[in-house]
């Protein structure tokens, strides 16, 4: 038998993002990271499991119409409101949710009070961790006074005694996994973390969510860009994505969903990080126009949405004349390329020169706000610093820009309005309404066809 018979097929995956390729190559070309390819047998690789062994005649399944009755998916309420609000309900029975998040940002800390508050309540809790020892999670437990919850506990990286020990007793409604990358399964020869360990082992407990009933909880790291480690399948595998978010000078923390089979995505839970724990913040918009100073030139407050809730944040804006040939322009909580198209859009059609002047934006609180409806706040609080005018305290802005000036309408104006009520704003700078119900829903608004009409408005001292 001639040795290129008796020789394995192997190709080499990327164990940055899961590429495959037939030859070795010092730099990936799917996601350019350097030295990331290593070479995997077709009996281990990505491309191992039913595809290598032997075909088998299948078994013919039922097809079912569009028609028929439907059923809201069985939902376990955590008891804490928040993470209930940005998983559409709670826990959904044979689930699978990844939890990705910063180091340090509170990622085991708040599964440990969601595990706990949901033990409290009946449930059957597991916590696997493949990180820390039980001593330190009963540490961290006894530091936010959790000690008394039924949780069971584990310390474990190995997917088969982690399946052998769940098989001992009946299943629980939830497992958290602390962390996928930690795992190993005896299924493929690689090293914890690799492409094909993290796929595997994640495969194995979404089998076991699926033919169980337990909600499976995977925590995973985050790599500098703020994406979760590892495979990006993982991510598709599992049936809901959230990320842990915070600013390190900030106190407060944000839980946002960016996928999820069943409930809305871009929702959000907003948590205030103590000494006890994290506790929940009912009223966010309060919590981020709390250290307002309404007097100051170049803040605005914008009236957002993320996912269903909406939300009140000040937009600061500080614009400087430079000596410089290049201007500075310095973003946080906001698209910098959004904030260009806004400032060639106020040069051009609006008359403010601000090509020789440095601009800082920042979004108060360290919030981080992707929605365009943020454009006019911006340009607001921008025109406000140029001219050291300080805007109206009790007016609220929001409306898309676009390029040739005018002034778009967004979604959810009601109840935008209905926020800024709220909390004592009775104007609203935004585009122009078409429903009787937008134009009854704030005592004062300046309905705005182009960005030049907003600019006189905003040029107007505080109180006109």
């Amino acid at each position: 038998m001639s040795r290129s018979a008796v020789r394995e097929k192997s190709q080499f995956v990327c164990q940055n993002c899961g590429a495959t390729s037939n030859r070795w190559q010092g730099r990936c070309e799917d996601c350019g990271e350097w030295n990331s390819l290593v070479e995997e047998t077709a009996t281990s690789g990505v491309g191992s499991g039913p595809a290598v062994r032997m075909l088998g005649k299948g078994r013919a399944v039922a097809l079912a119409s569009l028609s028929g009755s439907t059923e809201e998916a069985p939902r376990i309420q955590s008891g804490i409101a928040e993470f209930d609000r940005v998983t559409g309900g709670g826990f959904v029975r044979g689930s699978t949710l990844l939890v990705g998040g910063d180091p340090g940002i509170g990622k085991s800390t708040l599964l440990l009070q969601v595990a706990a508050a949901l033990a409290d309540r009946g449930a059957p809790v597991v916590y696997i961790s493949g990180e820390e020892a039980v001593a330190q999670i009963r540490m961290r437990a006894e530091r936010l006074d959790l000690v008394a919850a039924p949780v069971k506990l584990a310390a474990e990286t190995s997917v088969e005694n982690i399946l052998a020990t769940l098989a001992m007793d009946k299943p629980p409604a939830l497992l958290i996994v602390d962390s996928i990358q930690t795992l190993w399964t005896d299924v493929v020869d690689s090293a914890p973390g690799t492409v094909t360990q993290v796929r595997s082992s994640a495969q194995a407990l979404i089998r076991y969510a699926k033919q169980t009933g337990t909600a499976v909880v995977f925590v995973g790291h985050v790599t500098k860009d703020g994406q979760i480690a590892g495979p990006r399948v993982v991510e598709h595998m599992v049936d809901a994505v959230l990320y842990f978010e915070g600013e390190g000078g900030h106190h407060f923390r944000i839980l946002r969903a960016v996928k999820n089979r069943f409930g809305p995505t871009d929702e959000i839970g907003v948590f205030e990080m103590t000494g006890g724990g994290l506790n929940e913040i009912a009223n966010p918009s309060e919590l981020f126009l709390g250290e307002r100073n309404a007097r100051t030139p170049g803040a605005a407050v914008f009236a957002g949405m993320e996912g269903t809730r909406p939300l009140l944040v000040e937009i600061q804006a500080l614009v400087a004349p430079t000596s410089l040939g290049t201007p500075r322009r310095a973003v946080i909580g906001w698209d910098s390329s959004r904030l260009a198209m806004v400032l060639a859009v106020l040069e051009a059609h609006c008359g403010v020169r601000l090509g020789d002047c440095d601009v800082y934006l920042n979004v108060a609180g360290g919030l981080r706000i992707n929605e365009p409806a943020a454009d006019l706040a911006v340009a607001a609080a921008l025109v406000s610093s140029r001219l050291n005018l300080p805007l109206p305290s009790d007016a609220v802005y929001f409306g898309e820009v676009s390029l040739s000036g005018a002034v778009r309408p967004v979604g959810h104006a009601p109840a935008r309005l209905r926020e800024a009520q709220k909390f004592g704003f009775g104007r609203a700078v935004m585009p122009a309404a078409k429903d009787a119900e937008t134009a009854t829903a704030a005592s004062v608004i300046t309905q705005l066809a182009d960005l030049v009409a907003g600019i006189a408005a905003a040029g107007r001292p505080a109180g006109d």
